[in-house]
């Protein structure tokens, strides 16, 4: 990419105790990839979907209005759930990009280009796979060089973007960069063989995702199956059914399996996720 395609980020921003610590530049504030905040609308949405949920999982079990309201107060904790799905799935894609940036920059530091128009490159490559230019690594990368372009050293940037990132590969890489530097020693063979170790360990990871993706289908197959029946049990047979709705036994029957099941879900949920 051409210098002045770089991204220009105010000095200010490229102080990290500033940009990250100081509550008065939220503004120019660079983003922590350790943490995920649900905006306003982002929170109101998943707590009123939670709460319809809640609300039809409980007059499915006790078909009692005031007894279903009660449950649909547990709507409040899905926006915890879902803001931690979304941390997991941009963390993931962090990591992919970054492996396909240090790809990138490896080939063009063999082919002879300077480390800074290697990061340039890296951005053109990223690009290409993400025209809309929305992926993290793609902002952090422009960041980078424009850090470069201020004068700022290359290990300072890459170590700010290993603090914020949180993840054990991009902190090995700028600790192996930064040392490499110092030392003088081959810099282009140290990334190649960093990056391909780093590569190979996301191909790992990867293969064990694609392993694991039709056992997690299964367990919400499994999950969603007691709910399915009971609502054929409810449509076809209500007389059969009416003795759990209507009498004192049948609630404390109906309560004791829906703790069993948000057991199961718990369960399930710990079993399938598996930290590689």
């Amino acid at each position: 990419m051409k210098a002045d395609r770089a991204i220009r980020v105010p000095p200010k921003a490229l102080n990290s105790k500033a940009s990250v610590h100081s509550p008065t530049n939220t503004r120019n504030k660079l983003p922590d990839y350790r943490e995920y905040t649900l905006s306003r609308r982002q929170r109101l949405s998943c707590i009123a979907v939670g709460c319809l949920l809640f609300y039809v999982m409980g007059y499915l079990f006790y078909q009692h209005v005031i007894l279903s309201l009660i449950l649909a107060c547990g709507g409040l904790i899905v926006p915890r759930f879902w803001q931690r799905q979304l941390l997991d799935r941009r963390r993931s894609t962090l990591n992919l990009h970054f492996k396909q940036a240090l790809y990138s920059l490896s080939s063009s530091l063999s082919a002879g280009r300077s480390v800074e128009n290697g990061f340039r490159d890296a951005v053109d490559d990223l690009l290409m796979l993400d025209p809309g230019a929305q992926s993290d690594l793609i902002f952090e990368l422009k960041v980078i060089v424009s850090r470069l372009e201020f004068g700022e050293p290359i290990e300072s940037a890459l170590q700010d973007f290993a603090r914020r990132a949180g993840m054990e590969d991009v902190t090995n890489f700028a600790d192996v960069f930064t040392t490499c530097k110092r030392t003088g020693g081959d810099l282009v063979e140290v990334i190649r063989r960093t990056s391909s170790v780093i590569g190979e360990k996301l191909d790992i990871q990867q293969e064990i995702s694609v392993m694991i993706a039709q056992k997690k289908f299964e367990s919400k197959a499994l999950l969603l199956s007691p709910f399915m029946l009971l609502l054929f049990m409810n449509m076809s047979a209500a007389d059969y059914m009416e003795p759990m709705h209507n009498s004192g036994a049948g609630i404390v029957i109906s309560t004791f399996a829906l703790l069993a099941l948000t057991g199961c879900f718990w369960w399930i949920t710990k079993m399938m996720d598996i930290r590689v």
